[in-house]
C-alpha cells in the first residue's frame, strides 16, 4: 500500500543550523564507512552527536542514524535537541522499516510532549507504521485494526492538518480491507455448507462496512445464505436492498435470478 510521509520542514532547517555548530564527524570516528559500532556509548557534545545522526540519515544509513538520534536523547535528555532527536528517531526508524521502534519513539514523543506542534506528525507516524504492516486477508488482521484505530485518532485529534486528510483516505482503504477479510471468512463458511456462520459474516460487512466495495457481493451472499437456510422472506429483503442500491450490478442480476429460481413467490 502506498503512503505519504510528511517530514516536518523545520527539521531540515535545524540540520543546517546544526552544521554551523559542529566540530565535524571525524573526531567521532563517523567519517566515510562507519558501521553500527559508531553508536557505541561514548559521551559526545549534543551538537556533534546530532550532526552525526543527520549525516547518517543523509547517507541512507537509517538504522545507524536512528540509533544516534536515540543517543542524543539518552546522553542529553534535557537539551532542546532531545525533543527534536526523539521525533527524528521515529522518522528514521520508519525509513529503516523498523516499525516497532518507530512506533515506540513516536509514542514516547507523544507521551512527553502531547501539546507540541509536531504531535500531529508523531501521531501520523504511529498510524503509518501500522498501515504499512497490513497483511493480506488470509492472515490475522490485528495490525489492520491497530491501523484503523491509529488513523482514526489522527483524524479525531488533528482534523485540520494535512495528516488528517491523508489518514481519512487510508481509513477508507483499511475499512475495505477489513470488509474483505469478513468476505473471505464468509465464503469459506459457504463452501463448508455452514450457512448460518456465513450469513453472520456477510451481515457484518453490511452493518459495519456498508460504504466499501464489498457491499454488493455481501448482499448477494446473504441472499444466497438465507435461501439455503430456508428463510426466503429474509432472502427477499436482502435482494431488495441490493436492487435498490446497486440495480445495474452483476450481483443484483445474480440475486434476482436466484430468487426467481428458488423462491419466485417470496
Amino acid at each position: 500500500m502506498t503512503q505519504i510521509a510528511f517530514k516536518p520542514a523545520r527539521f531540515a532547517a535545524a540540520a543546517i543550523l546544526a552544521s554551523t555548530m559542529l566540530t565535524g564527524c571525524g573526531a567521532l570516528g563517523l567519517g566515510g564507512g562507519g558501521k553500527a559500532g559508531d553508536t557505541s556509548y561514548v559521551a559526545r557534545d549534543v551538537s556533534t552527536l546530532y550532526r552525526a545522526a543527520q549525516d547518517r540519515l543523509e547517507r541512507g544509513q537509517y538504522t545507524t542514524a536512528a540509533a544516534l538520534f536515540d543517543e542524543v536523547e539518552r546522553q542529553h535528555p534535557y537539551s532542546p535537541w532531545a525533543r527534536r532527536a526523539q521525533l527524528m528517531s521515529a522518522y528514521t526508524y520508519w525509513l529503516a522499516k523498523d516499525h516497532t521502534k518507530s512506533i515506540e519513539s513516536a509514542n514516547r514523543f507523544l507521551a512527553i510532549h502531547p501539546g507540541n506542534r509536531d504531535a500531529p506528525y508523531a501521531s501520523y507516524l504511529v498510524a503509518l507504521n501500522y498501515y504499512e504492516q497490513i497483511s493480506d486477508v488470509e492472515h490475522d488482521q490485528k495490525t489492520t485494526r491497530d491501523a484503523l484505530a491509529a488513523l482514526g485518532e489522527v483524524v479525531r485529534r488533528y482534523p485540520d492538518t494535512q495528516y488528517a486528510a491523508d489518514a481519512t483516505l487510508k481509513l477508507d482503504l483499511v475499512n475495505d480491507h477489513l470488509a474483505g477479510k469478513e468476505m473471505e471468512v464468509g465464503r469459506y463458511y459457504e463452501r463448508a455448507g455452514n450457512w448460518l456462520a456465513a450469513s453472520l459474516r456477510f451481515r457484518e460487512v453490511i452493518d459495519k462496512y456498508q460504504t466499501t466495495s464489498h457491499t454488493p457481493e455481501a448482499l448477494f451472499r446473504l441472499t444466497e445464505s438465507y435461501l439455503a437456510l430456508g428463510i426466503p422472506a429474509e432472502a427477499k429483503k436482502s435482494a431488495a436492498v441490493l436492487g435498490a442500491n446497486y440495480p445495474g450490478s452483476e450481483w443484483y442480476q445474480r440475486a434476482y435470478d436466484l430468487m426467481q429460481k428458488h423462491a419466485p413467490a417470496a
